[in-house]
Parts: structure tokens; C-alpha cells; sequence
């Protein structure tokens, strides 16, 4: 081939330095972006993760609305049917709202502190679509801690359910979820709270959620004293169908509660499925049997009961022991919440109408010390951190324990005695008498 003569050999090696340039820029683009890539797939969002959690975040909600409204609902006397579920739906709306401006931030803002997460996040202030918590978005991570904030003060109503001013409720529980939920939820959850730097284990909120509600629970029926006409009138429940319907609503919402609380679509979240399961079986198995052998009869309330017993004993323990031992676990727990609802209440004389200590309070204590024993590799539980001993870590899960009981009796104390002062706690004798569906919110379930 014949070059044009303007075609200069020195216009040759200018083209071929430039693409030597080009070649060589190319090239270090390249490598710069292999060296970035592992460092962008370790921080990407896992999409099974994020799924999972969103399906878990629904299923607590579903577990609140409509499953312990219905729960609830149908424990008490027709007339007030409408009051609990009425409040099981304002004090899931109060707490979003109260969790978005402040809670996650008291609950997870950043600070060192062993007892509260401070203002760095209040307003969810720094939190973008972007934002990321482990492999889920932080958005999720927010909207699934935010259930649990929403169901553990609607599990304290169940105390005093029939004789509390509706106004009373709401107040408590902006209150309450301020000054006892979230400091606990720091000290079990965050990295830098109490309980977390003891190592205590709390899978999914037997600390944080139950034994924190059944110990509010139980103050508040003491404090604000007993039904009128409690051991005269008929107070039975008015719908046990509906308590049923409740309880399997919880029964299958308790899958994301449980297993959502792995944070992740993973071995851990499948260990908290069958645990939840088997437990809660055990759980019914042994409250029926107990109750048999006492009554000479086996209660559908009973079966109800043991359901919402066993959920509650292997909530903190879900991912820690093995599905054998968490039958084990719901069999005691079912048990020693049948002798504390049917025997050490009537003894002692408190009026905690829905039973929330005796099964709530009760099945977390049982559960919190006993997650001490079986996650021992020789119960088939996933064993304990190096170093620490079944004897350490029960003494752990103990002392955890009577810090949320300590912590929760007191506040809760102060804070009906703060409620009362202020707007007072109880309706007038006749309103209570005549219903609080009507008394508090002009409206009757049934029309005859």
C-alpha cells in the first residue's frame, strides 16, 4: 500500500503514543474499579434479606391489628369489647408517630451510652433511602423495630382493660414507651447498651417486650385497683371464638417477630421458625394437661392461653436453642403460667383482667433464664460466647432480667401515678358499670 505523501512518520508515532495513552488510562480504570468491586459487594443490600424483612415487619403489625385486639377483645364483657380494640388501634398509630420523632433515636441514635441511644437520629434525622443497617436498608430496620414498640405497650392494656380512661392510655403510653421501652430496647439491642455488653442473650424481646409489659402490667393493676364488681359479677369472656381467631393471628405473626428478628433470609431466621413452632406446641400441650388434671377439664382458653404462653417463652431464646429443647421450654412455660393465671392471682388478689403477667411477665422470665441453660451445645443450642460458662451465662440472663424488672416497676410506677395526677386514670363508677363502649366512645359491637 502507497502512504499519502503528507503521511509523515512522525505523525506515526504521535498516533501511537497517543493510543499507548489511551491504552494505558483504560487500564488503570479498570484495575481502580477490581480493586473497588469487592469493597461494593460487601456493603450492597441483599434483596432475599430486605424481602424478608419487609414480610416480617407486616406480619407484627399483623400480629397487633387485628391479632391482639381480637385476642383481647374477645376476654372481656361485650360492653367493652370496643374500648380494647379501640386502644390496641390508637396506641400503634401514637407510638409510629412517637417512634418516627423520637424513639428510634432514643432507642438507636449512636450514643456510646450503656442506657439510651441519644438525639443523633432524632427525626430520623441522616436516615435516606440509601441508608443501610447490616444487608436490609435502615428504613426497614426502623419499620420493624417500630412493631415491636407498637405491641409491647398494647400488651400491657390487657391488665387493666374495662376500667381505664381512654385518655389515660394514650398519655401512659407516650410516656411509658419514652422512659422504660426504649431505654431497654437500647440496653438489649444496640451494640453499646447494658445488657448487649454483658452478653446477654434476648433473641427477640423477652426482656425488651414481655417481661418490660407483664411487669407494667402488674403495677398498673395493683395501682389502679380492682374491676367494680370483680369476684361479685359475671366477668366472663363474651366471645372465646374470638379470642381463638386472635390467638392464631398471633401465632402466625410471631414468625416474623421471631424469625424477622435474625435481620436476614438465613440459617438463623430458619432456627427461630421451627423453634417457634415447636415451642408453642409444647407450650399448649403442657398448659392443657396441667389444666386437665386440675379442673378435670381441658379450656379452648386454655389452649388459647398455652398459644400465646409458648410464643412468649421462646421469643428470647428463638435463635439460640434447639427445636428439642425449645419443646422442653414451652412444656415448663406452659405450666408455670397456668399456676400463676389460675392460682397465684386468686391467692394474692390482684385483678390483671387478660392475664398479662401471668403469661406475658411470667413466660419472659421463664424464657429469658431458661434460653441461659438450653443454648448449651449439649441441649443442641448453638453454645455460648468463648470463655463464658452455662453457670455465667445464666447468672447474665438473671441479672438482665431483675434490671428490666427493677427498671420497668419503678418507672411504671411513677408514671400511672404522673397519668392520674393529670387527667386520672379511672372512669366514673356508673361509666365502668354502664360499659366503656358507650361511656367512651358513643358506640356498641352488637345490637340486639
Amino acid at each position: 500500500m502507497n502512504l499519502p505523501t503528507s503521511f509523515k512518520p512522525a505523525r506515526v508515532g504521535l498516533l501511537a503514543s497517543l493510543a499507548m495513552g489511551a491504552f494505558g488510562t483504560l487500564a488503570a480504570f479498570a484495575q481502580e474499579a477490581a480493586e473497588e468491586a469487592p469493597e461494593a459487594a460487601a456493603s450492597a443490600l441483599d434483596t432475599g434479606d430486605t424481602a424478608w424483612m419487609l414480610v416480617s415487619t407486616i406480619l407484627v403489625l399483623f400480629m397487633i391489628l387485628p391479632g391482639l385486639a381480637l385476642f383481647y377483645g374477645g376476654l372481656v364483657r361485650a360492653k367493652n369489647i370496643l374500648s380494647v380494640l379501640m386502644q390496641c388501634t390508637m396506641i400503634t398509630a401514637v407510638v409510629i408517630v412517637v417512634w418516627v420523632l423520637w424513639g428510634y433515636s432514643f432507642a438507636f441514635g449512636g450514643s456510646e451510652s450503656a442506657f439510651w441511644g441519644g438525639f443523633g437520629k432524632l427525626f430520623l434525622s441522616g436516615v435516606t433511602p440509601d441508608s443501610e443497617s447490616g444487608s436490609i436498608p435502615e428504613l426497614v430496620f426502623i419499620c420493624f423495630q417500630m412493631t415491636f414498640a407498637c405491641i409491647t405497650p398494647a400488651l400491657i392494656v390487657g391488665a387493666f382493660a374495662e376500667r381505664v380512661k381512654f385518655g389515660a392510655v394514650v398519655l401512659f403510653t407516650i410516656l411509658w414507651v419514652t422512659f422504660v421501652y426504649f431505654p431497654i430496647a437500647h440496653m438489649a439491642w444496640d451494640a453499646n447498651g447494658l445488657f448487649f455488653g454483658w452478653g446477654a442473650m434476648d433473641f427477640a424481646g423477652g426482656t425488651v417486650v414481655h417481661i418490660n409489659s407483664g411487669i407494667a402490667a402488674l403495677v398498673g393493676a395493683i395501682m389502679i385497683g380492682k374491676r367494680t364488681g370483680y369476684g361479685k359479677d359475671n366477668m366472663a369472656p363474651h366471645s372465646l371464638p374470638l379470642t381463638l381467631i386472635g390467638a392464631s393471628i398471633l401465632f402466625v405473626g410471631w414468625f416474623g417477630f421471631n424469625a424477622g428478628s435474625a435481620l436476614s433470609a438465613s440459617g438463623g431466621a430458619a432456627l427461630a421458625m421451627i423453634n417457634t413452632f415447636t415451642a408453642t406446641a409444647g407450650a399448649i400441650i403442657g398448659w392443657v394437661a396441667v389444666e386437665k388434671m386440675a379442673r378435670g377439664k381441658a379450656s379452648m382458653l386454655g389452649g388459647a392461653s398455652g398459644i400465646v404462653a409458648g410464643l412468649v417463652a421462646v421469643t428470647p431464646a428463638a435463635g439460640f436453642v434447639g427445636p428439642v429443647a425449645a419443646i422442653f421450654l414451652g412444656l415448663v412455660a406452659g405450666v408455670v403460667c397456668y399456676y400463676f393465671v389460675a392460682i397465684v392471682k386468686a391467692k394474692v388478689g390482684y385483678d390483671d383482667a387478660l392475664d398479662v403477667f401471668g403469661i406475658h411477665g411470667v413466660g419472659g422470665i421463664v424464657g429469658a433464664i431458661g434460653t441461659g441453660f438450653l443454648a448449651s451445645t449439649s441441649f443442641g443450642g448453638v453454645g455460648y460466647e468463648e470463655g463464658v460458662t452455662m453457670g455465667g451465662q445464666v447468672w447474665t440472663q438473671i441479672i438482665a432480667v431483675l434490671v428490666t424488672i427493677v427498671w420497668c416497676g419503678v418507672i411504671s410506677a411513677i408514671l400511672y401515678k404522673v397519668v392520674d395526677l393529670i387527667i386520672g386514670l379511672r372512669p366514673a363508677v356508673e361509666d365502668e358499670a354502664q360499659g366503656l363502649d358507650i361511656t367512651s366512645h358513643g358506640e356498641v359491637a352488637y345490637h340486639s
